[in-house]
């Protein structure tokens, strides 16, 4: 969305995603829609509203509608300057503690996703450019707009991502149905948690490059959601190294 001076904007949506955008300071609110009276959380975002000039505008919950492209915007819709995505690669000495999300295609499990990284202590996220769904306002809301304090990185593809992190020296953990016990594992740092894609799994060419790890269940004929596997391999990872 063009603005004065030619800024791009991105859509969010819902009260905690802007109220995580206003926290991080990462990037600047360029607008707010919202109705008359506010929502009930407006003290909050309030509260912590930039001194640099925003614009608010009031509006009709049938034009939020529109905005947002569904009712699940809690009253409030905005404007911000694009996601600031890192452009440089983790550095295993800083970063030890990566999740790779190979081709998550939805973007609540990828929103989903963000947050259990948020929670469980992870220092860095690799998505993949290539069948992935974009960290759109969807996304952020499932996040609870947490994806705003967390750095993500944009590889190309799952076998250059899996290449820059063996140059790296990172152990990559890559979640099938054929391997370790992901309950046992031992999860040597710097490490990197790779969760594949919602009907294929991780992408057959980087299986090569580490270790694959399963997540016990009752039924072989079933399997987790990717957004709960993601969660609960990123929680034992997380308690077995101490983030947690």
């Amino acid at each position: 969305m063009a603005r004065k001076g030619k800024q791009v904007g991105e859509l969010i949506f819902g009260v905690n995603p802007l109220i995580e955008l206003l926290k991080a300071k990462r990037r600047k609110l360029i607008s707010i829609y919202t109705t008359r009276p506010e929502p009930k959380a407006w003290g909050q975002i309030a509260r912590l509203m930039p001194k640099y000039p925003v614009a608010i505008q009031y509006v009709n919950r049938d034009v939020l509608h529109r905005l947002a492209g569904t009712t699940d915007h809690q009253g409030i819709v905005a404007w911000a300057h694009t996601y600031p995505y890192r452009k440089k690669f983790f550095h295993p000495q800083k970063q030890k503690f990566l999740v790779m999300l190979d081709s998550i295609q939805d973007p609540r499990n990828l929103g989903a996703i963000l947050r259990s990284a948020y929670c469980t202590g992870v220092d860095g996220v690799i998505v993949t450019k290539k069948g992935s769904s974009p960290l759109n306002a969807v996304a952020l809301k499932a996040s609870a707009g947490l994806a705003e304090h967390v750095e993500i990185f944009v590889a190309p593809s799952a076998q250059n991502a899996a290449q820059l992190l063996k140059e790296a020296g990172y152990r990559m953990y890559l979640a099938t149905f054929d391997g370790e016990d992901a309950t046992t594992c031992d999860y040597d740092q710097p490490l990197c948690i790779v969760v594949g894609s919602e009907g294929f799994g991780v992408t057959k060419n980087i299986l090569k490059y580490g270790t694959k790890i399963t997540l016990p269940q009752r039924f072989p004929d079933i399997s987790y959601n990717a957004s709960v596997a993601a969660g609960i391999l990123l929680f034992l990872a997380g308690k077995k190294i101490d983030k947690i």
